[in-house]
């Protein structure tokens, strides 16, 4: 069954900027726009750390019943969002696919923290009265459950647990379910949701958050000189992935074909990469492979780009240690620095917005570029897109722990076949 060929036939995405689709976080993305501000969601009045990338007017009524909205944590109500944009971008017609041959595949970096912390305020003061659903609301296997209930999918269903490499695993894993013969079609990505109280507490003390407060429009800088952190952020975008064959036999629409994918851990540190660079490259170089293309044939890099100053420098020097002298020539570019960092669901919104630059030929810019690092001198498209006709792309997604997901996405006349 290896010979089985994945592509991608609907995109849906809930982001910093954007709400009800893909196109809108994409239209904005082009024009370098910030979806970075002060918090709303609680009082961060007192905290050193005032700003984030939130999901503004997000509303789970709008999308979901009352029952289901209040029973589950805001990451599922993300994931199920983006869920129901990429089943109807996808135009699938459910009757006409066997149940159990649709899966679902997400990733999470925290599932529902927030509702383990509602749980835990509960019975602070001594009371033994619970939220009956609290528990089972809280845990990581919640978004790919209830994606997985509301389209009727009983197929394979997986949650993979991998900070911020767990949505491009999600996604990578997925196709090989359908490389196996085990699915005909998966529902994938990532969702996160950590703009709490605890998260900003905990981020700040590693020293890893940016203080702009005062400018949020410019706190996350990938790749400059003088980025001084990353700005968590909260999202999920879902893909369609499907069996080709089948694909072009219902007339889907095909944004791009899943061609390459790979894992692989640092061994390094629970928090800080490996500063060679060798596991991400690792993961790159394979993944490079398995899609049967060349380092030559990759027109584009959407990387991890956090901004922070340890993984900007170690994601440079793996690029160049898988590139070589190619590195200086192929384009990359931090999206990072316009919807900040939503940790667990930053690798399938790479897969998603990555899909949208395949098809129109635009690479959204790394904005907050204004001075060269020497130890990451590369071409991170500063500040302004550009128009690059983009055959195959590889897509990073780092995360801590050392854990690494990558994915090479192209036009399927290029696609190993």
């Amino acid at each position: 069954m290896n010979d089985r060929r994945v592509v991608i036939t609907g995109l849906g995405a809930v982001t910093p900027l954007g709400l009800r689709s893909i196109d809108e976080t994409w239209l904005r993305l082009k024009r370098g726009e910030s979806g970075i501000g002060p918090i709303t969601l609680f009082d961060a009045s007192d905290l050193p750390v005032r700003i984030a990338g939130e999901v503004k007017g997000f509303d789970p009524f709008d999308t979901l019943d009352r029952r289901t909205a209040r029973r589950t944590s805001r990451g599922s109500q993300l994931a199920l969002a983006a869920a129901q944009q990429a089943v109807a971008d996808a135009r699938l017609d459910f009757a006409a696919i066997k149940s159990d041959r649709i899966g679902v595949s997400i990733g999470t970096g925290v599932g529902g923290l927030d509702k383990t912390i509602e749980g835990l305020e509960s019975i602070a003061d001594g009371s033994t009265r619970a939220n009956p659903f609290g528990i089972v609301s809280s845990l990581n296997n919640m978004p790919a459950s209830l994606i997985a209930s509301q389209f009727k999918a009983q197929g394979p269903t997986s949650t993979f647990v991998t900070a911020c490499a767990s949505g491009a695993q999600a996604i990578g894993e997925a196709a090989e379910v359908i490389k196996r013969g085990w699915a005909e079609v998966m529902i994938a990505g990532g969702t996160d949701a950590l703009i709490l109280r605890v998260s900003i507490v905990g981020f700040n003390a590693m020293g890893g958050l940016s203080k702009r407060n005062d400018d949020p429009a410019h706190a996350s800088r990938p790749f400059d000189a003088n980025r001084d952190g990353l700005v968590l952020s909260e999202g999920s975008a879902i893909v369609i992935l499907e069996e080709y064959s089948s694909a072009i036999k219902r007339g889907a629409k095909i944004y791009a074909e899943l061609s390459g994918y790979a894992s692989s851990s640092d061994a390094y540190n629970i928090a800080a990469p490996d500063p060679n660079g060798q596991g991400a490259a690792l993961a790159m170089k394979l993944a490079i492979d398995r899609s049967g293309l060349s380092i030559n044939g990759i027109d584009y890099i959407h990387a991890h780009g956090t901004a922070t100053k340890a993984n900007d420098v170690s994601e440079t020097n793996a690029i160049k240690l898988v590139f070589g002298d190619l590195a200086y020539h192929v384009p990359i570019s931090s999206i990072k620095s316009m919807i900040g960092h939503p940790m667990g669901a930053a690798g399938a919104i790479g897969v998603a917005v990555t899909a949208k630059v395949i098809e129109e030929g635009i690479i959204p810019p790394t904005i907050n570029y204004s001075s060269i690092d020497p130890e990451c001198d590369l071409d991170v498209v500063p500040n302004i897109a550009r128009e690059v006709e983009v055959n195959a792309a590889l897509i990073n997604a780092f995360g801590f722990g050392g854990q690494n997901a990558c994915v090479v996405i192209a036009k399927t006349n290029l696609a190993k076949v």
